[in-house]
Parts: C-alpha cells; structure tokens; sequence
C-alpha cells in the first residue's frame, strides 16, 4: 500500500521556509548549469550556421583551417571548370576564392582589443552563401577601397556606420554597408573584394575556394575527385562539416566547465535536502509510527519521504530554469581557438536544455532524499510513537 502523494503535499506546506530555502539552492545550481550549457550551444550554432550543405570548401592539402591554408589562382580556375560546381542564371561558376587575415581592432568604448576576420571574397560570395545579405547600404564595389561589415561586428566595435572608415593594412577602408548571415560567425567579419585585400596582405594567393555544388548528394564523388587531382593539391569538406568541427574544442571545453562548477554547487544544494529532509523526519517521528500502524510498508515510507525530496528539486530546477530563460538571445562573443577572432554569437537556451537542467535537479533531490528517507523507514514504531 502506498502513501497517497497529497500527504507529502501538505508535509511540504506546512515547512514553508525550509522547503523553499532547499529549492532556492538547487534552482541557482541549475540556472549556472543551464547558463553555462546555454553559452556552449550558442558558439556552437554560430559555427555550424556558418556553413551550407550545398557548399565545399577547399584547403591546400594537409590545412586544417583558413589561416595556414595556401590555394593558387590556377588552382581556383581549375575548379571552377569542372561539371559538378553548380552555375548561376548566366552560366557563371557559383564559386568564391578568398582571402583570410586576422587583425587587431579596438573595441567599441574602450574595452581592449580583439582580433577580427578581415576576409577577401569574389562578388558571387554573396550568392555562394545563401543565407547572407545587404541589410543597410551596399555591397563595396569592384577595385576600390570598400568593405561591408557584419551586424554583429558593427554592434561591438567602433567605427562601423555606413560611410565611417575603418583603418587595418595601414590603408583606410570606406564602409558602405551592413550584412546579416542568419546569426552566423560571418557577421562578426569584415569583407571587401579580395583583389583590393590580396595584395596589402598575403600576396597572389587565396586562402580557401567555396563553391556550391550541382548535387549536394556527390559530395563524397566530388571530394575523391579533387584530392586525387595532383594539379590541385588541395583538401575538400563540406562547410558545414568544417565549421561544424572547428566549434567543437571549445564547445565540448564549455559543456564540461558547466559541468564541473554545476556539479561542485550541486554538492552543497544536496546537502541542503539531507538536511532538511533529515529535520522533516525527526519532526514527523510520530507520523512514521502512526503510519507504520496503519500498515504502510517501511518500502512505502522510503518513496514517500524520497518523492518529497524529488518534489522540493522539481521546484528548484523549475524556478532555476526560468532564471535562466533571460538569458536566452543575449549576445556575447569569445575566441574561436582555430582562427583565434573574436566570434559574437547569443546564447541559446533550447528546450532539451531545460529538460537536461529539470532531470539534473531530480538527480540532487533523489542523492539528497536517499539516506533521510531510508532513516525514516528504518523507523521502529514504538519509539516512533513515544516521540509524540
């Protein structure tokens, strides 16, 4: 026979102070834990938004990533002749060979430098990558000295207004205009046309080529294709698969972080519950034995002190995952270790992470409950019953 759950309901009511002190301490482990994974999943969309399925992206062979990659203007041309790039309305190659340089800029009020993604493009890098656009001004122009500047980058550095001019190479850069990328590390970037960045920079040679594919599903064909090509020397990924991958250091460094603090917090707010269940046994003393009396199995008196204990960590981890909620779409930035700039991205509290913060609190309640309601099970029901 089990002791019906409203018993633990008016128990829980009648310790108003203990039972939301406990909670209160479980829902601040959560809310860290919640915040801290909400920050991780955040870097990580912003990366793997960067890249299109449809798109592949080419290195000098043995490169893993843009900065230490070398591709030749043979090199590009070779590739943007081959069947499988796919072409626009005018039958030209939806190709982009670009430029890669990371620079130094201050922040906006004053707030120390950080290093930027200055990228060289071909004008069909706006039709290359699907998802980015003009949202204010236009697109820099062919041979001069402009660039487009992306929204997140415009919000953290000063400078950034169309037609202001933002100075990096010792040469000044008129900026004429903003572009969006879907939240992607893009819009942390600066780009202008990469014959203007080629020569103030690394001299006659690409960084990486993108081009969109005719069949996305021949990718596997294709990349054999390439890397077997002795004229190309080069290596081929899938974008999304390589900004998928360049996240994932520093993604699954952040998961662990959040871990690791949440689990150290988790341990005071556990025993916080042992605590507390522990005095709601002693004061129910008289309740175990009457309980005891009326035939209730001490297996029954465990799972109800235990679900008590589940209960007050259900609150906790609810009132920790609504602390956590503001946090949602706030905009920060920190350092992607492969290219070692600065990425602005918002922090993403998604459902499944609610989940995982509810399902970590039950976690705490069920360690903190275990031994206070095996004590109270272990109850004899004479002394139980002296105690009233």
């Amino acid at each position: 026979m089990k002791i019906p759950i409203i018993y633990n309901l008016r128990s829980l009511r009648q310790r108003p102070v203990s039972t939301l002190t406990t909670a209160l301490g479980m829902a601040l482990v959560v809310a860290v834990f919640v915040s801290m994974n909400a920050l991780a999943n955040g870097f990580r969309a912003a990366l793997v938004g960067t890249g299109s399925a449809d798109n592949v992206m080419l290195l000098r062979k043995g490169a893993n990533a843009e900065m230490n990659s070398g591709v030749s203007r043979q090199t590009a041309s070779i590739v943007a002749g081959f069947p499988f790039v796919a072409r626009d309305d005018a039958n030209q190659p939806l190709i982009s060979a670009e430029t890669f340089v990371v620079v130094p800029l201050s922040r906006v009020g004053g707030a120390g430098m950080a290093n930027v993604v200055v990228r060289g493009v071909s004008p069909q890098a706006f039709v290359v990558r699907k998802g980015v656009e003009i949202v204010e001004g236009r697109q820099f122009r062919s041979g001069a000295r402009e660039v487009v500047v992306g929204v997140a980058y415009a919000k953290r550095f000063p400078n950034s207004e169309v037609g202001q001019v933002v100075r990096f190479a010792e040469e000044d850069w008129t900026i004429v205009g903003h572009f969006a990328a879907d939240g992607s590390s893009f819009e942390s970037e600066i780009w202008g046309e990469n014959e203007q960045f080629m020569p103030v920079f690394r001299g006659e040679i690409f960084q990486s080529v993108t081009f969109r594919m005719k069949d996305p599903a021949a990718f596997d064909g294709l990349k054999e294709t390439l890397e077997a090509d002795a004229r190309l020397q080069v290596d081929a990924f899938r974008e999304r698969d390589f900004y998928a991958n360049q996240s994932e250091m520093l993604a699954r460094i952040l998961s662990f972080i959040a871990l690791f603090v949440a689990s150290i917090m988790g341990v005071g707010a556990i025993f916080g519950a042992v605590n507390t269940m522990y005095a709601a046994v002693a004061s129910r003393a008289p309740e175990i034995g009457v309980l005891l009396t009326l035939g209730f199995r001490p297996r029954s008196v465990m799972s109800s002190f235990l679900l008590e204990a589940v209960l007050i960590a259900s609150l906790g981890g609810a009132l920790g995952c609504l602390m956590a909620l503001p946090i949602n779409g706030l905009v920060t930035s920190t350092t992607n270790w492969s290219s070692f700039s600065e990425v602005a991205f918002a922090f993403q509290v998604t459902p499944a992470l609610l989940l995982n913060g509810m399902i970590f609190a039950v976690v705490m309640g069920i360690f903190g409950g275990l031994l206070p309601a095996r004590h109270a099970a272990k109850q004899q029901v004479v002394d139980a019953l002296r105690q009233a």
